[in-house]
């Protein structure tokens, strides 16, 4: 996927959200532990490879997830966040969508010029139920970011978030059911009520899949295929697209003589109108990977 920067693979699980990770079950298929870390080598200097006309891979204007498949400020990844860093750094062009569980180690993973943030950094905790939200997001507004978002995946249990909005510190919320061995359902109420709240702060919610069990009016709906999990999610009405984040970015300092000054435009399949995940998507990179 275009849209993923996994400099380096494999997390140690941290709380509640972690018991079923979709991480160690896929890796379990592949005959490898979830639990092994490693370095990325052919895929850690995503950000700045280039194609073979000299153009950067990741055009300006992108949004990057990364580390889906660990967590960026993972202890065990301490010896190669600083490169990962300074890589970053070298495109201010691009937004970095970073999210974490471990939000009480980032003051002292911070980079030494990281000074009161930087404008491509997009800073996330995920809080799959209260406790969870209610430990990581007062330690999110105390860390110096200049944008900040909170990813409710996997939802596990009812949460609120509405007093946290009124600070006008959270720009975007995310919601997701549990996929895979051992998913635990998510109720239909659980996510209006996070809607609702982002309804009346104006922040953007993205409802972007059910999960594998989805509770509705007492009824229970089995979702193997992520493709309709994520058209269900859209066809709930759960999508708000609040307030426009500026994430003010700049042209990297070194640009390749053949890049041709244009910012990324999303581009959307038909498919891609009645999906969940619209909202907070990168676009389509005409991979062909759909039609397969």
């Amino acid at each position: 996927m275009h849209d993923i920067w996994n400099p380096w693979h494999g997390c140690l699980k941290k709380s509640e959200g972690c018991a079923n990770c979709y991480m160690y079950f896929l890796d379990k298929q592949r005959g490898m532990s979830g639990a092994d870390i490693f370095k990325v080598k052919n895929n850690f200097n995503y950000p700045l490879q280039k194609t073979k006309e000299g153009r950067f891979k990741v055009q300006s204007g992108e949004h990057l997830r990364v580390c889906m498949t660990s967590d960026f400020f993972l202890e065990e990844a301490d010896v190669w966040r600083l490169e990962a860093w300074r890589i970053i750094k070298q495109r201010p062009d691009v937004v970095f969508v970073l999210v974490t569980k471990r939000p009480e180690r980032v003051m002292a993973c911070l980079p030494e010029d990281w000074g009161d943030g930087w404008e491509n950094v997009f800073f996330n905790v995920t809080c799959e139920n209260q406790k969870r939200a209610d430990e990581r997001i007062p330690i999110m507004f105390e860390l110096p970011f200049k944008h900040r978002g909170v990813l409710v995946a996997p939802f596990i249990g009812e949460v609120s978030i509405a007093e946290y909005l009124k600070s006008g510190k959270i720009e975007q919320v995310i919601a997701g059911g549990e996929n895979y061995a051992g998913a635990r359902p998510l109720h239909y109420e659980w996510v209006r009520r996070l809607y609702d709240e982002c309804v009346v702060a104006d922040v953007t919610f993205a409802f972007m899949e059910t999960g594998n069990y989805f509770v509705k009016d007492g009824k229970i709906y089995h979702l193997e295929s992520k493709v309709l999990q994520s058209r269900q999610a859209w066809k709930s009405g759960l999508q708000h697209q609040g307030k426009a984040i500026d994430f003010k970015l700049r042209k990297p300092l070194q640009m390749s003589f053949f890049d041709d000054g244009e910012w990324y435009q999303k581009k959307f399949r038909d498919r891609c109108q009645i999906c969940g995940c619209r909202f907070i998507c990168n676009g389509c990179s005409n991979c062909g990977q759909c039609e397969k």
